[in-house]
């Protein structure tokens, strides 16, 4: 599977296939000063513009009917510095090539998500994160970037030069402007040892400020219509390097958690009435393991299954009543829900508009499989994660507004106020944009 767009008679899908666009033209720029180009003559061309990566977001943020730009020639490394231990990237890079060349080099990010598909800025602009006790989102990694304004001049800005710019576009949105490098702090390569192993839900719940407070990354999976999840413990370790065998790795990753799992989630689909006894089943399918590897391989994993997915940052003493509340929604709702829920952990950081902004967060994904009717669940849960004054991920599904966001992020003020200076025209705006941050 590829996990580019497809581009095909001019229209723009995303990879969840949920979201359509009909850019006016399309760019693939080769170089920054390419790049400011296409932005100056969409200007005159009196089009918006917009940068997409990969495609993974659910949310419209990267649909445009003006000037897309693709910055697949974008990518590659432009600079390691061992000195001050940071490695500066172009945009366009898969974090999947960035991770392989930083481990070559004996080289990590701190922390990560699941998927590795992405663009480096299509992660960063949206807030993609992994989970962790100390340990931030990627754009929390971030120490300069660089941003092709809507006048076409670049900008650099880091802690020291341009700090406020930098304070909101390490999660930018697309609306302060084009990122075309960033800069990242980076540590010697490590190993992590991971044990994952299934426990009761409400052993989970019960256990849960214990299980965070013990791990360096605590994770869980809940399997919806079961008292069933598969936990996931991943921390340092000084070795040796055990990572799981070919074998067992396919068997695990590949047979179950996509081979088995597409077939009961198409089986799911077509006789929703057999969604709880699929689940039990899923839930005892995945056995306990330990295995310790170098960190990508052990954050990351591949997702064949084509979902849609909400994810919503909660606080974190909030965490375990929002799962008690979905729980009891899923089961008197006559849902038949066949993907499991995702629960991860961020401590608060300082940037403008991330989800674990000025709070430590709990996050709680949802997802259905692409294809079915997910209005419903999503409706319900976001219902319970917003009276928590949840803060939904940018890049996933939600129908919040520029008011709600106002309420639920103490300096919005401040990023709106900031787009009004770098972008006072709305070159970067599209219909998403308008509803999250108001016209």
């Amino acid at each position: 599977m590829s996990s580019t767009t497809s581009a095909k008679n001019g229209t723009w899908r995303n990879w969840g296939g949920n979201v359509v666009a009909r850019p006016a033209r399309e760019v693939t720029p080769a170089s920054v000063d390419e790049l400011a180009e296409a932005v100056r003559r969409a200007a005159e061309d009196g089009l918006k513009v917009k940068a997409v990566g990969t495609g993974h977001s659910f949310t419209s943020i990267a649909a445009t009917d003006g000037v897309l730009i693709r910055p697949q020639l974008l990518t590659g490394i432009r600079n390691i510095d061992r000195d001050g231990m940071t490695v500066t990237v172009e945009a366009g890079t898969p974090l999947k090539r960035l991770n392989l060349a930083l481990a070559r080099e004996g080289l990590s990010l701190t922390n990560m998500g699941d998927i590795m598909e992405q663009t480096v800025s299509g992660a960063t602009s949206t807030g993609t994160h992994g989970t962790g006790r100390e340990s931030a989102s990627i754009a929390a990694q971030i120490k300069a970037l660089e941003l092709v304004t809507a006048d076409g001049s670049v900008l650099v800005c880091s802690e020291k030069e341009n700090p406020e710019v930098f304070a909101a576009a390490r999660i930018g949105l697309g609306a302060l402007g084009i990122v075309t490098a960033i800069t990242f702090a980076v540590e010697p390569l490590f190993l992590l040892t991971a044990r994952e192993e299934p426990m009761p839900l409400d052993k989970v719940l019960a256990d849960f400020d214990e299980l965070w407070a013990e791990n360096e990354h605590f994770e869980f999976y809940w399997f919806p219509h079961t008292g069933s999840t598969n936990t996931k413990r991943n921390n340092r370790s000084a070795g040796p390097r055990k990572p799981v065998s070919q074998v067992s790795s396919w068997i695990e990753d590949e047979l179950l958690s996509n081979g088995v799992f597409q077939v009961a989630q198409w089986v799911g689909r077509a006789v929703p009435a057999t969604v709880p006894a699929i689940a039990q089943v899923s839930s005892k399918a995945l056995s306990a393991r330990t295995y310790t590897d170098i960190p990508y391989k052990v954050y990351t994993s591949p997702r064949r299954v084509r979902f849609v997915e909400m994810e919503y940052a909660v606080p974190r003493e909030a965490v375990t009543e929002t799962l008690r509340e979905l729980r009891t929604m899923v089961e008197r709702s006559g849902l038949r829900v066949s993907f499991p829920v995702e629960v991860r952990t961020a401590p608060a950081d300082d940037i403008t508009l991330s989800t674990a902004s000025g709070r430590d967060s709990a996050y709680i994904a949802v997802h259905m499989v692409k294809g079915t009717p997910y209005q419903g669940y999503f409706t319900a849960a976001e219902r319970i994660f917003t009276a928590h004054e949840g803060r939904p991920h940018w890049g996933k599904v939600h129908t919040r507004d520029a008011e709600y966001f106002a309420g639920v992020y103490p300096r919005f003020g401040e990023f709106t106020a900031l787009r009004d200076r770098l972008d006072p025209e709305r070159r970067f705006q599209n219909d998403y944009l308008r509803r999250v941050l108001g016209s």
